[in-house]
C-alpha cells in the first residue's frame, strides 16, 4: 500500500520588503509577485480544504462506504496542516511584538 505525501501548501514566492530592497523590489512585487498576504490565503484555503476532505473521510467511513485507514491520514494531514499554521501565525505575531518593543 502506497502512501501518498501531505500536499501542504508552501508559500511560492514572499515579496521584499520595499525597505529593503529599494524600488525596484517594490516595483518588482507589484508586476507579478505574490505577496505575503496572498501566501498567508493559499496557506489558509489549503487548511480549509484538507479539513474538510478529512471531514468527507470520515463521513465516508461512518457510512461504511469508506476506508478506515484513509480516513485517519486524511484526518492527520488535516492536522499537521493546521497545527503549521499555528506555528507560521506564532512566528509573525512574536516578529510583530518584537518590531513593537524596538525603541525609535
Amino acid at each position: 500500500m502506497a502512501i501518498d505525501p501531505l500536499p501542504l501548501a508552501r508559500p511560492t514566492s514572499i515579496a521584499p520588503a520595499a525597505g529593503a530592497a529599494g524600488a525596484a523590489g517594490a516595483a518588482e512585487a507589484a508586476a507579478g509577485g505574490a505577496s505575503f498576504g496572498d501566501s498567508l490565503k493559499s496557506l489558509l484555503s489549503g487548511v480549509e480544504s484538507s479539513t474538510s476532505d478529512a471531514n468527507g473521510a470520515v463521513a465516508d467511513m461512518i457510512d461504511g462506504s469508506g476506508d478506515v485507514h484513509k480516513a485517519m491520514i486524511a484526518l492527520q494531514r488535516a492536522e499537521m496542516t493546521l497545527e503549521l499554521t499555528v506555528q507560521i501565525r506564532n512566528k509573525v505575531v512574536q516578529a510583530y511584538q518584537d518590531v513593537m518593543r524596538m525603541p525609535i
